[in-house]
């Protein structure tokens, strides 16, 4: 037996002991539970970074209206946003800019991108080229033919006997695959089949849209091919810089950095001329309203029923990316402003001259009557028939490359 003093040491080593025991489970319950709380706060973080749900955004639309299965491939809604809350939502049906919500002077949000409220809307008269891709050949060509390399090929007639963006299902018109998407930028990508809408030559395309904590959107189009073809890819996002459904952009200030533009004939394609915008209803040059000239009683501007040409860009001056400003447009009432830069040697100037009232957009509104504006970054239409015009053919082997981005601030 242990004497007295003896048991009492081993009963207070014991108590210390368990002491010990249970402080070392209680501190390591204690971690357990705030490392689980943390856990739990990142997985709660990163659930909420896309911020697709409508009472989560700026948009207010349900991402489910631009949902649903089409040629067997599935249609998703995309949201992209920066540190300055500038928001930017996307469906992969047509790579297509549903909306864009930029601040104005007083720090006001609005959407300032033409286009419905679901997908069915993109697939009705008047919609389909709202923010999408154009391709393969973005514009018109004059006759809905060109020749090749000896060999004549035969495309849609489908705008007056002509051939106007992609065909019958451009590029606009199919489901796109997605390749990375993150909170400020996503990627698509397709191979457009040999003989798509009668163009020769897989077509393997990329584009990318990075959004910019200096309120740009910079668009990047990569494009190879297995065959001889042409290629001439752009953007076509509609704009009103006032908001989506505020009416005629008659009083947006405007210059286009070109000191010449293609003129067209009455089926609005270019005669093959180059010609000076001195002295004509095209000099943008200087900063002037759209509307300015608008309604001068000269044969172009008839043809176009307003500006639907395609001006050739000046190649200075330059940002810090290597690309030429294009063109820059002010809306005084809002104060938001819109700065375009490229590596194209043309850009295509529209004035909304077709619109007449009969689409309603996500704002619930009509579009009216040169209520909304397009700059599209491309080379010229007709090229493949034009030789004197920068070609657009693109050969087995190389890399077609073209960049545009759109830069938007407020007047100072």
């Amino acid at each position: 037996m242990l004497p007295r003093k003896a048991k009492i040491n081993s009963v207070i080593f014991s108590l210390s002991n368990l002491i010990k025991m249970k402080s070392f489970i209680s501190v390591l319950c204690i971690m357990l539970v705030l490392y689980s709380c943390k856990e739990g706060k990142k997985s709660a973080d990163k659930e909420e970074v896309p911020q697709t749900e409508a009472t989560k955004s700026l948009h207010g639309l349900d991402p489910s209206d631009f949902e649903r299965e089409i040629d067997g491939k599935q249609t998703k809604f995309y949201t992209l946003i920066n540190a300055n809350g500038v928001e930017i939502t996307f469906t992969n049906f047509g790579q297509r800019l549903i909306s864009l919500y930029v601040p104005d002077k007083n720090g006001e949000f609005d959407d300032v991108v033409l286009g419905p409220s679901n997908l069915d809307g993109f697939m009705t008269p008047g919609g389909a080229y709202f923010g999408s891709v154009i391709g393969r050949y973005s514009n018109r060509i004059g006759k809905g033919e060109y020749e090749l390399n000896g060999t004549k090929y035969s495309l849609a007639k489908n705008n007056n006997g002509n051939h106007l963006h992609g065909g019958n299902k451009g590029f606009n018109a199919v489901v796109w695959h997605v390749d990375q998407h993150s909170d400020e930028s996503i990627i698509f990508s397709r191979t457009s089949p040999d003989m798509e809408e009668g163009f020769p030559g897989n077509l393997k395309v990329t584009v990318s849209y990075r959004l910019t904590d200096d309120n740009e959107l910079k668009i990047d189009y990569q494009a190879t091919t297995d065959k001889t073809t042409v290629v001439n890819l752009t953007h076509h996002s509609f704009f009103n810089l006032g908001g989506e459904a505020s009416g005629s952009i008659a009083d947006h200030i405007t210059m286009i950095n070109a000191d010449a533009f293609t003129p067209v004939d009455e089926g609005l394609i270019p005669t093959g001329e180059i010609r000076k915008v001195e002295g004509t209803p095209f000099d943008f040059r200087e900063a002037k309203p759209i509307g300015q000239d608008i309604e001068t009683d000269t044969e172009q501007i008839k043809f176009g029923k307003g500006y639907d040409h395609n001006f050739v860009l000046n190649k200075e001056p330059l940002n810090e990316d290597g690309l030429a400003l294009a063109a820059k447009v002010i809306d005084p009432k809002s104060g938001r402003t819109m700065e375009v830069y490229t590596n194209e040697p043309g850009i295509q100037f529209y004035t909304g001259n077709f619109m007449d009232g009969s689409y309603t957009g996500k704002a619930g509104k009509p579009y009216v009557f040169r209520g909304t504006f397009c700059l599209e970054t491309q080379h010229f239409p007709d090229s493949p028939n034009k030789p004197d015009f920068p070609s657009t053919v693109l050969e087995p082997g190389e890399i077609y490359n073209s960049s545009c981005t759109y830069k938007f601030g407020v007047q100072e």
